[in-house]
């Protein structure tokens, strides 16, 4: 297996909602606008796990016992049993690995799952940063796949749509990030379609045009209610506790995990005004400043045993 980030067709689904199955879909004319009301920490354990090993153990680089995992998946509702399957498959895709401690076992991050973990801090924690002026060029792919290869079509638009690209029409994506132009090319390559691709920079007229552009290539309303819902949930969380706050700070970062590969970063100038977008990462960079300190000290006490 590669040891590098993987998208939703290579490794644990993740929608573009951040669950696990749902179908958020492109384009701003997909489906009735409605309200996904998503409670903050119902994910998977090895989902979970991933947060868990992310913000704890790769900062520290520490082996973790596993009762430490089974506290702190605990505290965020997850059963013993889960807790165990997310770890034994972990370590059989080669992202930890076990050693043995007489009856107990320590687990410590492999170089694959450093990297694996690392490339995803960085994604998640440089997301939402403000970034320079718009030039006003687009990235314009033009990729087909016959009608009769749904799976290529299929993983065509996922790892495009992974990769920020909104689709415009059938075969037509587009970005507003013409830097992004090399890893498209790669993606293309992998999935075998680079010779039947085509990939041009230009410009896409005035800016009411490019708006509109946007609007029909990106479901903006649905990644706004997105934003909104997060806003709600987390302005709910008010831990009590050391416990209750190491669990409200990883449910703040589990979540916030699924915006880099939702939202496609568009300028400015591209997004509605008052965009929820902006409110929701200073909520979240607030409130992860607040809790770190106290998350921190809560997993170094859970696994001191």
């Amino acid at each position: 297996m590669s040891d590098r980030m993987q998208s939703p067709a290579e490794g644990e689904p993740m929608d573009r909602t951040g669950g696990a199955d749902a179908d958020a879909g492109t384009g701003g004319a997909a489906g009735p606008r409605f309200r996904r009301r998503r409670e903050l920490g119902a994910a998977s354990a090895r989902s979970l796990l991933l947060t868990v090993l992310g913000e704890f153990v790769l900062p520290g680089g520490e082996p973790v016992w596993t009762a430490a995992f089974l506290e702190a998946l605990g505290l965020l509702g997850v059963e013993e049993k889960a807790v165990r399957q997310a770890l034994a498959r972990s370590a059989t895709e080669g992202w930890v690995a076990g050693e043995r401690h007489g009856r107990r076992t320590a687990w410590r991050l492999t170089p694959a799952g450093e990297r694996l973990l690392t490339d995803g801090t960085e994604r998640i924690y440089g997301f939402g940063l403000p970034g320079g002026d718009w030039d006003g060029r687009w990235l314009l792919v033009l990729a087909t796949v016959p009608e009769t290869n749904r799976k290529l079509r299929h993983l065509l638009r996922t790892r495009l749509s992974w990769n920020g690209l909104g689709n415009l029409s059938p075969g037509v994506w587009v970005s507003p990030h013409p830097e992004r132009e090399p890893e498209v090319r790669e993606v293309l390559a992998e999935i075998g379609v680079a010779d039947t691709s085509t990939l041009f920079v230009g410009s896409l007229g005035d800016l009411g045009e490019a708006r509109r552009v946007a609007r029909q290539a990106w479901n903006l309303d649905e990644i706004e209610l997105a934003y909104e819902d997060f806003l709600d949930a987390v302005r709910a969380l008010r831990p009590a506790d050391e416990a209750g706050t190491f669990a409200a700070h990883a449910r703040l970062v589990q979540e916030w995990r699924r915006f880099p590969f939702l939202d496609p970063a568009l300028p400015a100038e591209l997004l509605p005004d008052d965009w929820s977008g902006s409110q929701a990462f200073a909520l979240f960079h607030e409130r992860h400043g607040a809790w770190r300190p106290v998350a921190d000290r809560r997993w170094k006490a859970m696994n001191a045993g």
